[in-house]
C-alpha cells in the first residue's frame, strides 16, 4: 500500500477513535489516543491509549476494548474506509516510560541543587 495513503488512514482512525472515546467515556478519567498502528494488510489496528489518572488505566482499556463494535460502526458512518480492521486497544508504554523519565530527571535535578 502507498505509504501516504497508509499514513492518512492511520491519522483518520486516530482522529475518529479519539472523537468516539471522548463521546462515549464517562469522564472519570482522561483517555487520550496517542498512536495508531495499522497493519500493512489493513486487517488489524492497534490503538495506543494514555489514561489519567494512572489507576484508571485498566478500567479504561476494558471499556475501550468492549466498545470496539460500536467504534467500527462509528468509523463506518464517518469515513470511507472500505475494509474495517480488527481493533485492539493497548496502553501506550512509551508514553508511560517518558513520564517516568521526566520524574526521575526532576528528582536528579533537585538532588544536584542541594
Amino acid at each position: 500500500m502507498n505509504k501516504l495513503k497508509h499514513g492518512r488512514e492511520e491519522f483518520m482512525l486516530k482522529d475518529l477513535a479519539a472523537d468516539f472515546l471522548s463521546r462515549q467515556s464517562n469522564r472519570t478519567s482522561l483517555i487520550t489516543v496517542t498512536r495508531v498502528m495499522l497493519s500493512d494488510d489493513l486487517k488489524r489496528v492497534d490503538i495506543l491509549l494514555s489514561v489519567l489518572p494512572q489507576e484508571k488505566e485498566k478500567a479504561a482499556l476494558i471499556f475501550a476494548n468492549r466498545m470496539t463494535h460500536e467504534l467500527k460502526e462509528f468509523i463506518k458512518a464517518n469515513s470511507r474506509i472500505r475494509i474495517l480492521p480488527r481493533i485492539h486497544f493497548s496502553p501506550d508504554l512509551g508514553e508511560q516510560n517518558r513520564q517516568r523519565v521526566e520524574v526521575l530527571l526532576e528528582t536528579v535535578q533537585e538532588d544536584v541543587k542541594k
